[in-house]
Parts: structure tokens; C-alpha cells; sequence
């Protein structure tokens, strides 16, 4: 067993760690740094303690998830390290490259795992992508859009995400998901334009973007917006052969709000009626979405400590033991 300790209590830390990493077998939360309020009746097996350093003098545990604001993730996470923990950082990783490539230095020496929480390869619609484009459905692909808008047109001006800082700003939340993505799929681009901006009346961080990755033979368009009461598609794809077009985030999201663990019955499955739409030279079809995973995620985290500790250890340790 794993014992995994969660930095931050808000959004993040419970309803995308605590709640995934729950149902993962190996892993348990074992303790929570939350600075005020009570202890989460709905984790009555974790303790909640109120400093970092409270956590790290605790040597049983040996992961650490970092789910606090962007521009403290860099100090949280090298102090979790000099610890010798291990870590999972929120997207996104640093607010700078230097504090991430000092974090990456750190871990190597160390022989720790390190890495940022992207959990959105584990997307059905995703999962769905990347499955057409190693059959080659498609034929070459020409063009790449992927789009994460939402309609929120007031501000929040007490929100971290919202304020004029590093790190803040919906190109540092949504798009680290959308690149990251893209650069799964396709590597390194050639070169990249991007508009960055604002769009709402009075908003101090930017709310939309658009961006372009330069691949030879074809580009990767990515876009979010929170003034989107008609959402662009989530995936369009257009190949020499065909063409795919998915409308709708995935479910896993809104599963996890409601409370509902993962590992029921049909979690990650997406109704037919949002499933993606393949169009050739016969026609259309529809194309059913592989269910999404967010627990492999920690699957793979907790298989990639077993390797580290039995690399530093010298002996071979297994799951379970």
C-alpha cells in the first residue's frame, strides 16, 4: 500500500485526486494539509493536518499530490522532494520553464517520480482520437481542432485562476490540457502561433485563446473560450480519406462532482446520442467513444514507484507487497 498525502482541499485536491486516487488498488489517502475547516466526513480513514510540514515529517507516506494554486506549485513541490517524496503536480507543472527544469533535475538525482497531473489523455473522446489515428481511419490528417469552451460570462474576482499573476489565466488551465494533448498525438511542432487574450468586460486574466501548431503537412488548431453559449466542436479532425467531428466533454468530470466513484458500472461511457460522427466517401457513421479512464492515471503512478523504489532499494518490489 501506497499511502498518498494531497496538498490543497479545494476543487482539485477532492473531487480529481482524492476521489480517483481512492479507487485505485494500492493507493489510500492517507492525509490531507488543509489550512482551515474540518476534517471531510466523506474521508473519514484520512488525517487533515494544517502545514506541509506536518505532512512531510510523516515517512510512510511517499507520495505527495500538489493541487494548490499554479504559482506555489514550484516551492510545494521542491520541498516535497528534499523530502524524498514523490510527486504529482496539478496542471500546470511550473508558471516557468527554469522552475520546472530545477523540479525535473531535482527528481532524477533523487530517483524520484515526478510528473503533472494530466489526466485528460485518459479522456474517452481522447482515447477515441488517438485510436482512429493509429488505424490510419482518416488517411493522412491535414488538420487538427481541439476546442474547450464554456459559457461563464461573470467574473470571479475572488478566483486565483482570474487574477493578473503568473500562472493564471485560462491558456495556464485549459490549455495545458489541450497542448499536452496535441503534442501526445503529434510531438514537437515546427513552430506555433498563439493569440492570447481577453474577452470579458473587466477580467484580468486572459479568458480565450487560439493557437496553432505547425506540423509539416498539417496543422493542430486548439481554442477555449468562456463566452461560448454554442461550444465548437471538442475534437475535428479532417484527413485525406475522411473526416471526424465530436461534439461534448467528457463525462468523468460531471461523475466525479456528483460523487459518483469511479469503478461503478459503466464509469467513463458516454451515451450514444454524444458519440462522434465519421464521414467518407460512403457516408457517415457514428463512432462509439471509449469509455474514459481517470484511475489508470494513478495506476500508472503507483507502478511507476513500485519501479523507483525497487531501482533504489536494489530489490524487485511488486504490487501488493
Amino acid at each position: 500500500m501506497i499511502d498518498v498525502g494531497i496538498v490543497g482541499w479545494g476543487f482539485s485536491g477532492k473531487t480529481f485526486q482524492a476521489r480517483v486516487i481512492r479507487s485505485v488498488p494500492g493507493l489510500r489517502v492517507a492525509a490531507v494539509v488543509r489550512r482551515s475547516g474540518e476534517p471531510d466526513p466523506e474521508f473519514p480513514e484520512t488525517e487533515f493536518l494544517r502545514s506541509l510540514s506536518e505532512l512531510l515529517a510523516q515517512p510512510e507516506i511517499q507520495l505527495v499530490v500538489v493541487a494548490t494554486p499554479n504559482q506555489s506549485h514550484f516551492q510545494i513541490a521542491r520541498d516535497c522532494l528534499r523530502a524524498g517524496k514523490h510527486v504529482v503536480i496539478e496542471k500546470p507543472f511550473t508558471p516557468t520553464y527554469r522552475e520546472a527544469a530545477e523540479l525535473a533535475e531535482m527528481a532524477a538525482q533523487s530517483g524520484l517520480v515526478l510528473t503533472v497531473y494530466q489526466n485528460r489523455r485518459w479522456d474517452g473522446d481522447f482515447r477515441t482520437v488517438r485510436r482512429l489515428l493509429a488505424e490510419h481511419s482518416l488517411g493522412r490528417l491535414v488538420r487538427y481542432e481541439s476546442n474547450f469552451d464554456r459559457f461563464r460570462p461573470q467574473l470571479r474576482p475572488g478566483a486565483w485562476r482570474e487574477r493578473a499573476e503568473p500562472g493564471a489565466g485560462v491558456l495556464f488551465d485549459l490549455g495545458a490540457h489541450l497542448i499536452d494533448q496535441t503534442i501526445v498525438l503529434f510531438g514537437t511542432p515546427t513552430s506555433i502561433n498563439a493569440d492570447v487574450r481577453i474577452e470579458r468586460n473587466g477580467a484580468a486574466a486572459d479568458d480565450a485563446f487560439d493557437v496553432t501548431l505547425h506540423y509539416p503537412g498539417m496543422r493542430a488548431v486548439l481554442g477555449a473560450s468562456v463566452l461560448a453559449a454554442t461550444p465548437r466542436p471538442r475534437f475535428r479532425l479532417w484527413g485525406t480519406e475522411a473526416a471526424f467531428t465530436k461534439y461534448g466533454l467528457d463525462p468523468q468530470e460531471e461523475a466525479l462532482k456528483a460523487g459518483n466513484p469511479p469503478g461503478e458500472a459503466g464509469w467513463g461511457k458516454e451515451d450514444e446520442e454524444r458519440w462522434g460522427n465519421l464521414e467518407d466517401a460512403n457516408g457517415s457513421s457514428r463512432v462509439e467513444t471509449e469509455a474514459g479512464d481517470y484511475p489508470d492515471y494513478f495506476a500508472n503512478i503507483r507502478d511507476a514507484i513500485l519501479s523507483a523504489e525497487s531501482s533504489r532499494s536494489g530489490r524487485t518490489l511488486l504490487f501488493g507487497e
